[in-house]
């Protein structure tokens, strides 16, 4: 570039130089000789000649010397190399529910309806007063007046053997009555099939038994043990009687044994069929979660008892006899207790 001004530089005094000379000639010669001019003329034009060569000659030079600039040539973008860091993973915050669906507030299984269960128990009843042409079946009249329906309701009667057949078969009852009142024998290996019946298929179990004072101490010890009772004394009644020994009081007067569906009032008074044995007296044993409900005793709420319940209510035992008291208040009981074991034998199928 300096080069490049020296020459224009140079060029341009040569220039100046000559008009100057002209100018001066042109004052100090008032005629001037038209071959002068025309060299003067000539002389300018090979002069710039010269110059524009000199100057190609340094582009040249200048050619060779500068670098050539390459064009810039767009290169494609490398995306940029992301490192990611992996963080410790968080719980993912809980799926809130569409707002137009309503959460479910109980997440429990549905409950089926108690009553309805009940009305389709399978029941087996043996009743030996069947077999007594002057005693009527309180029972078998209580079960039938229930009105159950859906379910297998069996009557035995005194049948021992078709006892034991049904209690081996394949049906599931939800139900076994034993109402031995007419002294024939419910014992040995019954009751090891009867407490197969509540301990495989959780069966619920009541029983009128008066032979306590004979078998206790036989194969029924493991069902006693296993209620929470035991047998503390015969009870019979002598010829000589009064009629207000044989009363009976409840122990818990709340107890839906004593009030529901029907509310009975005590036995006070005593209608007597029986003579001699009439039954047995209970107390609370080792083992089970037993509770005396009756009793000879108000006060006594662990000994003297007549009737109790246990196994979590699915199993009644009554140590009296049905025919000693007055027909409406026994059969309202027999009522109860079988509402209420069935109540508590459905109630713990639904939490299996």
């Amino acid at each position: 570039m300096k080069i490049h001004r020296t020459i224009k530089t140079i060029f341009v005094a040569m220039i100046a130089g000559l008009m100057l000379s002209c100018n001066l000639t042109s004052v100090g010669q008032e005629t001037s000789n038209g071959m002068e001019q025309t060299q003067i003329a000539l002389g300018i034009e090979s002069t710039m000649l010269a110059v524009q060569q000199q100057q190609a000659t340094l582009d040249a030079s200048n050619a060779q010397v500068q670098p050539q600039v390459q064009p810039q040539v767009e290169q494609p973008t490398t995306p940029p190399v992301v490192v990611v860091v992996e963080q410790p993973t968080a719980p993912p915050p809980p799926t809130e529910a569409p707002t137009d669906v309503p959460l479910p507030t109980d997440t429990a299984v549905p409950q089926v309806d108690i009553k309805e269960q009940i009305k389709g128990a399978n029941i087996l009843v043996y009743e030996d007063v069947r077999g007594n042409p002057n005693l009527t079946p309180y029972v078998q009249e209580v079960v039938n007046r229930m009105n159950f329906s859906g379910g297998k309701i069996v009557f035995v009667g005194d049948a021992v053997g078709n006892f034991m057949q049904q209690l081996n078969s394949a049906q599931k009852w939800d139900l076994i009555i034993i109402a031995a009142e007419n002294r024939s024998w419910v014992r040995g290996e019954f009751w090891d099939v009867i407490s197969e019946q509540i301990n495989d298929n959780h069966a619920a179990v009541v029983t009128e038994i008066w032979t306590l004072d004979q078998i206790a101490n036989g194969r029924i010890s493991g069902f006693l043990y296993q209620c929470g009772i035991s047998f503390q004394k015969n009870w019979s009644r002598p010829a000589n009687y009064d009629v207000l020994d044989y009363s009976m009081y409840w122990l818990d007067t709340s107890h839906p044994l004593l009030s529901s569906p029907n509310i009975v009032e005590p036995l006070y008074s005593a209608t007597p069929y029986w003579t001699g044995d009439i039954g047995d007296l209970i107390k609370l044993g080792t083992g089970g979660d037993a509770q005396l409900v009756a009793g000879l005793y108000q006060r006594e709420k662990s000994s003297y008892g007549t009737l109790a319940t246990c196994m979590d209510g699915t199993v009644v035992v009554q140590t009296f006899s049905t025919h000693d008291y007055p027909r409406t208040k026994v059969m309202a009981l027999w009522e109860n207790y079988i509402t209420y074991a069935l109540t508590n034998h459905f109630e713990q199928m639904q939490q299996q």
